[in-house]
């Protein structure tokens, strides 16, 4: 990594083609090879363009071009300038009033169709823009959008080997090279449709592993089971025990430090308490990378008052997950390999395109044994070829996208070295940002030192500073954030989170996130604060 402010080395070999290609060549030519808009010897994306202009094939071809067309001419995966708009708001009423969305019975003609597409994209928000740090996610990876493509194109269903051979052998070997990052010698896996699922996952097994005859005759006549989470914990959580039967009531909180890392004594306490309550606790939810402030639960703490418990210990490292990428950053989930099971995120902070979650367990067959129902129709034991490979069964749903293959090509393409600089430059510009809020006296005030790329702080005005800190103070306080956010919206040259933490007495703050694409930089950082500033000195 270079010393100037720059980070070259958090570019890949194929970024870097890429982001020479955008300045110096027209922009179909990153697909061509010199022929626009990927169209050579009159075929333009298999379509023949030697057949009736007006069949169905030629019409699908055209539109499919025009689609490409446009994410290159917007500059919808790499290169957006940061002069552009993040957004062009509109509020709902607004905006049905510019986008025809009536269906007729004949359908519309393709410059009908082509229309509804750039309105799509004019009025969309900009995720890849330099200046979109509003959620745990970002720009999208130019590789990962690359098998998005071809697997929506092979249209297929990742259940079995049959149907999808090629995906199936993909997705065991992503597993497999997961699990060695976060440091089991063997286990098992499964892509889920987002991070929620993906910790339901860890409840399902956990629950399974304590009760395995709940499977077949239900949760009645037992014990009620209590899970906890920190306070800082996901709400997929509750969420999760509601969906399962043990009641959001039995999602129990455990206090944090200051830093919004869970308590190991506070947890023992909750354990203890929820016994005398003639309960059963089974599990505990462990986080790596909060979704506010970014903390790392201390996850060798935690495994010891799991294993003197005999508790499960899962880890939503969905957002956090990508640390173990950096032997920089990895030590924030030191004791990761002594968990049951994690889920972790890649299209946050890697940039994998949505949706690309994944769960992963140290234990090996629990997967197949907790959620097997085995369908005669699609999981037949007696065919031709290694039915170990039809996977399908050992997840919750049917339908199942082939999100692993996105995820394998990139890593492929870029290689971990590239992706490890990718992590490293996101926490870099945060810790510059940080550096920054301080360097620039009583306008800005940090909530917390972070752990993560979280930087969450408070913009004081003009009107504010040097005053006494009295409760209606704050109060005031509370109220600039979604006023300056407000501003920054319908400006479009900025989207920044803001965030309350009520159980921690903190008033409405802007929650900051750097992510890995597009590369963030520390002028992109003063750029943020500056924004702020001028957006609400006149609070």
């Amino acid at each position: 990594m270079s010393t100037n402010g720059h980070h070259d080395a958090a570019v890949s070999p194929l970024k870097a083609k890429v982001k020479k290609m955008n300045g110096n060549a027209a922009p179909q030519d990153l697909f061509s090879n010199g022929h626009a808009n990927g169209v050579s010897n009159g075929h333009a994306n298999g379509v023949s363009y030697g057949r009736d202009n007006g069949t169905p094939e030629a019409e699908a071809g055209k539109l499919l071009q025009r689609v490409l067309a446009l994410v290159l001419e917007a500059r919808l995966v790499t290169g957006m300038d940061a002069s552009e708009k993040v957004v062009h708001f509109k509020h709902p009423h607004e905006l049905k009033k510019e986008l025809d969305l009536t269906v007729a019975a004949a359908g519309c003609s393709l410059e009908e169709a082509e229309k509804a597409l750039q309105t799509v994209v004019h009025y969309s928000v900009k995720t890849q823009h330099p200046h979109f740090y509003n959620q745990l996610y970002g720009g999208i990876d130019e590789v990962a959008l690359t098998g998005a493509w071809l697997t929506e194109a092979l249209n297929t269903n990742q259940y079995t080997f049959e149907v999808a051979p090629v995906f199936m052998i993909v997705e065991h070997r992503v597993i497999e090279l997961l699990l060695g990052l976060y440091g089991w010698a063997e286990g098992d896996g499964i892509f889920a449709p987002g991070g929620s699922v993906s910790n339901m996952y860890g409840m399902i097994l956990a629950r399974y592993r304590r009760h395995p005859e709940v499977k077949r005759t239900g949760v009645f006549g037992q014990k009620p089971l209590v899970v906890f989470t920190s306070d800082q914990g996901h709400y997929s959580i509750s969420k999760s025990a509601s969906w399962l039967g043990l009641g959001m009531d039995n999602a129990v909180a455990v206090a944090t430090d200051a830093q919004g890392r869970m308590l190991p004594a506070a947890l023992q306490e909750a354990v203890a308490k929820a016994r005398q309550e003639g309960k059963e606790p089974f599990m505990v939810n462990a986080t790596a990378g909060t979704t506010v402030l970014g903390a790392f639960d201390p996850l060798e703490a935690l495994a010891d008052v799991c294993e003197k418990e005999g508790l499960w210990l899962h880890v939503d490292a969905c957002w956090g997950g990508a640390v173990v990428l950096s032997r920089r950053h990895k030590h924030l989930m030191k004791g990761v390999e002594r968990v049951d099971s994690l889920s972790w995120n890649p299209h946050k902070m890697l940039g994998t395109s949505l949706q690309t979650s994944v769960f992963l367990t140290k234990h090996k067959n629990l997967l197949q044994q907790s959620n097997s129902a085995r369908a005669t129709y699609l999981f037949q034991q007696d065919k031709f070829y290694d039915v170990s490979f039809d996977t399908g069964d050992k997840s919750v749903q049917c339908g199942r996208k082939v999100d692993a293959f996105k995820l394998w090509l990139s890593l492929k393409v870029h290689g971990l070295e590239a992706l490890e600089a990718m992590v490293n430059a996101a926490f870099h510009a945060a810790r510059h940002l940080c550096t920054e809020i301080r360097r620039r006296g009583d306008k800005f005030r940090l909530v917390q030192e972070p752990e993560c790329t979280n930087v969450c702080f408070w913009f004081i005005p003009k009107s504010m500073r040097g005053e006494e800190e009295t409760p209606e103070w704050w109060v005031r306080l509370s109220k600039v954030s979604p006023a300056i956010k407000e501003r920054m919206v319908k400006a479009g040259t900025l989207m920044v989170g803001y965030s309350p933490i009520a159980c921690k007495s903190l008033v409405n703050f802007f929650r900051m996130v750097t992510t890995c694409t597009p590369t963030p930089t520390p002028a992109h950082m003063d750029f943020v604060l500056e924004e702020i500033e001028r957006l609400g000195d006149d609070l």
